[in-house]
């Protein structure tokens, strides 16, 4: 790994710390090194707040350093007013020679403007460096923009017989597959996104909360499927814990449409079956995240069928987490 690559992961371990916060804003991280010295690191505020680059300078001591350094920066900075002004000015307010970027902002308010603005103004633009990694940090930000609907997370547990529920249960409540350890990894999940969804027949069986219980994080926005006004507000998933969005829709893509919006960028699908199979079916998802525990049901609700690459497989405790990528 070169030195620019040295510099942009770091970028990468900052805008992580952004994760779940900074929507509908991208998660950046940006460093700034003079002399093979790192003197001013930053990530995007919460949404509303200060971006990576900002937060980066104003953590400079002597800002007279900065005339002669290098900013490296996740995302190409941006050079549109939107909450906060741009942050390609603010470069060039403070006269910083040389940036190195990760990849192309593709939302048509920047896309290639803010470099283009850089280089007019005598600054010297690196892009593309650890390019693929940045814009797979970035997939959610991209996806929304480019394919106009939410990055879309396909999650769910089955049996080690393939069901991911049994025929019948004493309880309207969830009946665990999993372990608690994978059952806290999911909330971690669920405050990582912007929306969780399910189906009507979900909130029917389980009544879940959809909430992040075992978590610390921000709650997602709940969405339920229910295009025939059906559910009473009895529900858990109607109480005042979280917002909550009633879809009206049956199609993958006009939930997607409905979505997107609502400024939406990213969700998380938790079932049930027919649900996860409708997007499945019309092969509109990004990842799919299925854990197989040791309970045996016998019989019941079948899983979900797909066939895509995997992307990862790992055990936690003695259940086995398989994360899928649609290509």
């Amino acid at each position: 790994m070169n030195t620019h690559e040295t510099y942009i992961q770091r970028c990468l371990q900052l805008a992580k710390l952004g994760l779940g916060t900074t929507r509908p804003n991208p998660m950046v991280g940006a460093v700034i090194v003079h002399k093979h010295s790192i003197i001013g690191e930053g990530n995007t505020s919460a949404y509303g707040g200060h971006h990576a680059e900002v937060n980066a300078i104003n953590s400079v001591k002597d800002k007279s350093l900065l005339k002669d350094a290098t900013l490296y920066v996740t995302l190409e900075p941006c050079s549109h007013f939107g909450k906060t002004p741009p942050c390609s000015d603010l470069i060039l307010k403070h006269q910083i020679p040389n940036v190195v970027i990760g990849c192309i902002d593709d939302n048509p308010e920047v896309a290639g403007k803010g470099i283009q603005k850089l280089k007019a103004n005598g600054c010297h633009v690196i892009v593309g460096v650890l390019e693929k990694d940045c814009k797979a940090h970035h997939k959610r930000f991209f996806t929304y923009h480019n394919k106009k609907r939410p990055y879309i997370i396909l999650k769910w547990a089955e049996s080690t017989d393939g069901f991911i529920a049994p025929k019948t249960k004493p309880k309207k409540e969830p009946v665990w597959i999993t372990n608690t350890l994978s059952r806290q990894l999911v909330h971690k999940w669920r405050a990582e996104e912007q929306a969780i969804l399910v189906g009507r027949n979900t909130v029917i069986q389980d009544n879940p909360s959809l909430t992040v219980r075992d978590w610390t994080g921000n709650h997602p926005i709940r969405v339920v499927l229910d295009k025939d006004n059906q559910l009473s507000k009895d529900y858990k998933i109607f109480n005042s814990d979280a917002e909550t969005i009633v879809l009206k829709v049956n199609t993958a893509k006009s939930i997607c449409d409905a979505l997107y919006k609502h400024n939406i960028n990213s969700v998380i699908i938790e079932g049930g079956a027919q649900t996860l199979q409708l997007f499945i079916n019309e092969k509109i998802w990004d990842e799919a995240r299925i854990f197989t525990g040791l309970t045996e049901f016998k019989e019941g609700v079948k899983a979900p069928k797909l066939t895509s690459r995997l992307l990862s497989e790992e055990h936690i405790e003695n259940d086995t987490l398989r994360i899928y990528k649609n290509d």
